[in-house]
């Protein structure tokens, strides 16, 4: 009985913390990247010369403060989770240590507060929010979808490579090596932010047969822009349809980016769902 109610309370914590697509997940999160702002804010502030000696003690309170939340935080993350080590190895958990490890080292090292800023880091918790509010589509649902497009965009950049390469040698052969097209690689950059329609403007055609390939690069630059946008919208299409509403991250190790059909986590082999 004592360890069914452990488990309840280690998962109901889970859900809170990490699962941000439940209502106090989304709570939480909110109030955490808050916190993150206001701690930045208070670290830019106080190296403000004028502002320090006027609000130094109190941006120093504040700062431990923060210190301490967050501590907290990073160790409830640890006892939510059957298997702590994962997290700790995380990309984000990682950035939630250095986020914690500045404001110790300040008692032993002075300035080492300015590592502070390395929390701005913890804003990418930010995507965890958008995914929610409707700003942005799952990541996990995005990365299936990416995943299924990175063939078709790898063959259709490839194309675009030697169509590039193409153009730009025969930019070489029509103008002359005072119009700035000196060489082959110095024609096939001006072709790439031609066709990708930058036009920066530092090299331009100047005879007439040069005009009218420039014209047809432009052309093909606006022809194949909206290509990788096809590619990426069909696949979304595709993985829209065979979408299945998945555990944020997976409650033994806290892992994220399991496939849309998962049902077991793909690094540890925890069940994905609560029985």
């Amino acid at each position: 009985m004592a360890e069914s109610k452990e488990k309840d309370w280690r998962f109901k914590l889970h859900e809170v913390i990490y699962e941000s697509n439940k209502p106090a997940g989304k709570v939480f999160d909110v109030a955490l990247l808050i916190a993150i702002l206001t701690s930045i804010i208070v670290v830019m502030l106080d190296s403000v010369v004028s502002i320090h000696k006027q609000y130094g003690t109190l941006f120093s309170h504040l700062e431990w403060i923060f210190s301490i939340l967050f501590t907290i935080e990073y160790i409830l993350r640890l006892i939510c989770i059957k298997k702590p080590l994962s997290y700790v190895l995380s990309p984000l958990g990682i950035i939630d240590l250095l986020a914690l490890i500045p404001s110790y080292l300040s008692i032993f090292f002075i300035g080492a507060q300015s590592l502070l800023v390395f929390r701005a880091l913890r804003l990418l918790r930010v995507f965890r929010i958008f995914k929610l509010g409707h700003f942005l589509t799952e990541i996990n649902f995005l990365t299936q979808a990416l995943k299924g497009s990175v063939r078709k965009i790898s063959i259709f950049l490839l194309t675009v490579l030697t169509l590039v390469v193409i153009l730009g040698s025969i930019m070489y052969l029509v103008e002359q090596r005072e119009n700035g097209f000196s060489n082959i690689p110095e024609s096939i950059y001006w072709a790439i932010v031609t066709i990708t329609t930058v036009g920066y403007g530092d090299i331009s055609p100047v005879t007439p047969i040069g005009k009218f390939v420039a014209s047809v690069v432009m052309l093909i630059g606006y022809a194949i822009i909206a290509v990788p946008t096809g590619i990426l919208t069909h696949d979304l299409a595709m993985a829209s349809r065979l979408k299945k509403e998945l555990p944020e991250s997976c409650p033994s190790c806290s892992r994220e980016g399991h496939d849309t059909d998962a049902e077991f986590c793909k690094f540890c082999g925890a069940p994905l769902f609560r029985d």
